[in-house]
């Protein structure tokens, strides 16, 4: 089964949601020129990988190559093609190399992230024409679940259209990001880009656990949380091209100053929809809010979202109201006042669970209706 299959919808959502929270708390200054230019971000990446497609593709005219990135994408999910090109000889390896580091920057993260372009066979049943010999031909991954068409070359640079719904009994190669990867940076940027315009958040993290808060731990012998026993995605029929996806969870609240916080929860065992997931995976550390209420906004990361402007929307997002002491709901409200162009296909809203309560023990359904979470109070103990 492919991975990551998400519902599209706007990020609208999470500013929405954070809007009503934070209406009264003093951010840091954005910058004047605080639009965000999330559409040409996206369409650096989708540059930068059709350019790296075009390349790899004609580089196939070298049999022995060929054979090489044959034998990789038969015997692994994803093949590390900038280190593969290494063996290519020619100029593959840093055209390969620059457009990682367009990627890179179109995402808001910095060179040290390493390599993000992978490669890997567009769909189980070509696996039988690759083993004959065929030269696949290779096509970008899309972000958009509503393709109807792809574009794939081969070794002589001639472009293919293809059905998206339909995978060819040609082979094809897709070249994608390493979605895993980058959702982790990415969530760092976001956590320190959030922290620099005044809204406060936990570093992200796929699971917490009681060494991770050994502060608190010490000051209170525990503290409360609220455990993931189990979770599922509904089911989503995408494009046999489409690009991973990588889920995670934007945890809001008010913190114990009373001001909003924000908090990144990774969620990596999210693999396919319709599956359930038995994670027991801490979603929120109640010691970090001053309320026994939080929300949950889960999201998925598809390849273009860039960190930076994420993080200017939802701060840009957060009006200024006062701590009115007692918890506000998160609601919906300026969700159509978001741009339409700004979201399409960048990070997208899966689901919200709203007034999640320190208490709550049992299933809870997403307000949209693509999935559900069973969760339990867990109390953290010092060792």
């Amino acid at each position: 089964m492919r991975p990551r299959h998400p519902r599209r919808r706007c990020l609208g959502a999470v500013a929405a949601s954070l809007v009503v929270l934070c209406a009264g708390q003093t951010l840091s200054a954005l910058p004047a020129t605080a639009s965000v230019k999330a559409p040409a971000s996206r369409s650096a990446v989708t540059a930068a990988e059709d350019h790296a497609a075009r390349a790899i593709a004609g580089s196939l005219t070298d049999s022995a190559w060929r054979a090489r990135v044959r034998t990789a994408a038969l015997t692994s999910d994803e093949v590390k093609v900038t280190a593969l090109a290494r063996q290519a000889g020619g100029t593959l390896q840093s055209t390969l190399t620059a457009a990682d580091r367009r990627i890179a920057t179109a995402k808001g993260l910095g060179t040290e992230v390493g390599p993000l372009l992978r490669l890997r066979l567009g769909d189980a049943s070509m696996r039988t024409a690759l083993a004959a010999g065929a030269t696949p031909w290779v096509a970008a991954a899309t972000q958009d679940e509503n393709a109807t068409t792809v574009t794939a070359y081969d070794s002589r640079g001639r472009a293919h259209t293809l059905d998206a719904r339909r995978a060819p009994a040609h082979p094809v190669y897709v070249v994608d990001i390493d979605s895993s990867t980058a959702l982790a940076a990415g969530l760092n940027v976001l956590t320190e880009e959030l922290s620099r315009y005044g809204v406060h958040s936990a570093a992200p993290a796929a699971e917490q656990t009681p060494a991770e808060h050994p502060r608190r731990l010490a000051a209170t012998g525990g503290f409360w949380t609220t455990r993931i026993t189990a979770v599922e995605l509904s089911d989503d029929e995408e494009p046999w091209i489409k690009g991973d996806a990588e889920i995670y969870t934007l945890v809001t609240g008010f913190g114990q100053d009373g001001k909003v916080r924000v908090d990144p929860v990774d969620m990596p065992y999210l693999d396919n929809d319709g599956t359930v997931y038995r994670p027991n995976q801490i979603l929120v550390n109640w010691s970090s809010y001053k309320y026994d209420l939080a929300d949950a906004v889960m999201m998925e990361e598809d390849g273009s979202t860039n960190y930076h402007d994420l993080a200017q929307a939802i701060a840009t997002a957060l009006l200024t109201i006062t701590d009115q002491g007692t918890y506000i709901p998160l609601v919906n409200a300026v969700l159509d006042a978001i741009p339409d162009d700004w979201w399409t296909d960048d990070p997208d809203y899966v689901d919200s669970w709203y007034t999640l309560a320190r208490s709550d023990n049992g299933t809870r359904y997403g307000a949209r209706g693509n999935g559900w979470m069973t969760v339990q109070p867990y109390y953290v103990s010092e060792f």
